[in-house]
């Protein structure tokens, strides 16, 4: 990301996300649900020096928000806080941020 958000503006992004979450399961819900809207799909980054492009986000069992990455035809779920961003991020992206943040 171009500009790096304060732990304030992060907690708001949090808050909004989990306004009315009860519990982190709940709370996961609400940033998943951010991260689906927000983030501008497709994209492409790097991953392990090889161009893919991440067509959306999902939620895994287990409690993960992972980026669905495909090459070709080839798919893979990465976690969003293992993925490389690119320069510029992608709209959007301050959402994994407030996710990482929040800290599962």
């Amino acid at each position: 990301m171009d500009e790096q958000l304060s732990d304030a503006e992060l907690d708001e992004l949090v808050a909004q996300a989990t306004v009315d979450a009860y519990d982190d399961e709940e709370q996961l819900m609400g940033l998943y649900t951010m991260l689906a809207e927000h983030l501008a799909v497709p994209f492409k980054t790097v991953v392990l020096g090889i161009e893919v492009t991440v067509k959306e986000v999902d939620l895994l069992p287990g409690s993960q928000i992972v980026a669905v990455c495909t090459r070709g035809r080839h798919q893979q779920s990465i976690g969003i806080l293992d993925l490389p961003i690119p320069d510029p991020a992608p709209q959007g992206a301050e959402w994994i941020e407030a996710y990482r943040h929040w800290g599962p």
